[in-house]
């Protein structure tokens, strides 16, 4: 189609002006390549087009016949295209996403702000939802997309993944543990630990990991909310095991966090869509946009290595 466009395109102008040369010019591209748009414009249509002598190009009584249906299409095309973008630029709708609340927090905001720049009409619905409900708002068609961890799956969801990230010990900085460079994980049993309740799923990645080993945590508080258990630990009150993107990103004046190590817990978050799933232009766009934020690059200045 595109081709054929071209070659369209290239009769007419060539029409217009009646100089290949001239014509090759206005248009950007080489005399060659110009005529053989037109030749294989002409051996699709199965006629010449053009009489061409050494002095001057000649439209044929096809061609003078063709030329203003030719036009017609070009402006027909051209306003299509023009139409789209005016659509892609006023359009209205709304994109609703589910995601972990430490997704909502630190993945979505900048790429909203760059998005409603290009789109100021596009409203957004975030349900904030544990690892379970999540995938149950993507399944149930309730969101078009989410942000989740890939150990919570299902058979009809496609996973990609966003950025692989480390659990880490969240304490005051006045702690003793808060010395230490690095802390092992048998190293908390003697701390007041405060954890995530049992059914999320983060408290399942780090029960399926350490299931192996002899010590198990204690865990003397249990929340929601990891929010929630970093207001507990600027409290004073124990310290908490919590993926490293819910520490606060700048410097905290009483929060630190230190590497957990023997063994690294990682979790992988990323993009759930029902398999098979259309989604909107709008909710394709704004996937897409995230996708190229948390490229490999970004990913890597964000979210250091243990």
């Amino acid at each position: 189609m595109l081709h054929e466009l071209q070659g369209i395109q290239a009769f007419v102008k060539i029409a217009e002006i009646g100089c290949f040369t001239t014509a090759s010019q206005v248009l950007h591209v080489s005399q060659p390549a110009l005529t053989r748009r037109v030749k294989k414009l002409e051996e699709n249509l199965g006629t010449p087009l053009f009489e061409r002598t050494t002095r001057r190009v000649k439209l044929t009584a096809v061609g003078r016949s063709f030329l203003p249906k030719a036009k017609n299409l070009l402006d027909f095309y051209e306003s299509s295209i023009f139409g789209i973008k005016e659509m892609a630029t006023h359009q209205s709708g709304m994109i609703t996403i589910s995601c972990l609340p430490t997704a909502a927090f630190y993945f979505l905001p900048s790429v909203i702000k760059d998005y409603n720049n290009l789109y100021p009409n596009i409203r957004f619905r975030i349900l904030e939802h544990g690892a379970n409900d999540c995938l149950e708002a993507v399944l149930n068609g309730d969101a078009d997309f989410g942000i989740n961890m890939i150990n919570i799956t299902h058979s009809n969801i496609d996973f990609t993944p966003l950025v692989n990230e480390p659990f880490v010990l969240a304490c005051r900085n006045d702690h003793e543990l808060a010395k230490k460079e690095l802390i092992s994980w048998n190293e908390l049993s003697d701390a007041k630990l405060i954890g995530v309740r049992r059914s999320s799923g983060n408290r399942l990645l780090i029960d399926s990991a350490l299931e192996s080993l002899e010590w198990k945590p204690n865990w003397f508080y249990e929340v929601r909310h990891l929010s929630t258990s970093l207001g507990m630990v600027e409290a004073g009150l124990g310290v908490a095991v919590v993926p490293k993107l819910a520490m606060p990103m700048e410097e905290h004046h009483t929060l630190v966090s230190r590497p957990l190590v023997d063994p690294v817990i990682r979790r992988t978050l990323g993009l759930v869509l029902k398999r098979g799933n259309t989604m909107s232009t709008a909710a394709e766009k704004f996937r897409e946009m995230l996708l190229h934020l948390w490229s490999e690059e970004e990913k890597n200045l964000w979210i250091g290595g243990v």
